[in-house]
C-alpha cells in the first residue's frame, strides 16, 4: 500500500504564502500522474495542480499564475507553492497519485489524509 503524508497546511492571511508537502513510500518515478485536490466546507473535491512523470503540468484557472506544483526527486516528494493566497482558497488539500496498471487504462491511485489551509481575510 502507497502511503501519501502530507504536511505544511496552516492559517495564513490573505496575500500570504504556503508551502504544501507530499512525502511519498516509493520512488516518486513510479507514479504516473500525481496532484492537489481541495475540498472546501459544502463543495465537491477539485483538482488543483497535476504533474506527470515527465514533469508536465496543470492548474485550475483559479490557481494559474498564483500555485506552484513541483517535485524534489531525491527526498520522494511533491509539493504545492501556493503564494497571494485568498480566502477561497481555503480547504482540505489532499495528495494524490496513481499509476496505470492495464493496457485498458486502468489506474491505481492512493490519496493522503489532508492537510487544512484556511486563509483569513
Amino acid at each position: 500500500q502507497v502511503q501519501l503524508v502530507e504536511s505544511g497546511g496552516g492559517l495564513v492571511q490573505a496575500g500570504g504564502t504556503l508551502r504544501l508537502s507530499c512525502a511519498t513510500s516509493r520512488n516518486i518515478f513510479r507514479f504516473d500522474n500525481m496532484a492537489w485536490h481541495r475540498q472546501a466546507p459544502g463543495k465537491q473535491r477539485e483538482l488543483v495542480a497535476g504533474i506527470t512523470s515527465g514533469g508536465s503540468t496543470n492548474y485550475a484557472e483559479s490557481v494559474k499564475g498564483r500555485f506552484t506544483i513541483g517535485r524534489d526527486i531525491a527526498k520522494n516528494t511533491l509539493y504545492l507553492q501556493m503564494t497571494s493566497l485568498r480566502p477561497e482558497d481555503t480547504g482540505v488539500y489532499y495528495c494524490y497519485g496513481d499509476k496505470i496498471v492495464n493496457v485498458e487504462g486502468a489506474r491505481a491511485s492512493s490519496w493522503g489524509q489532508g492537510t487544512q489551509v484556511t486563509v483569513s481575510s
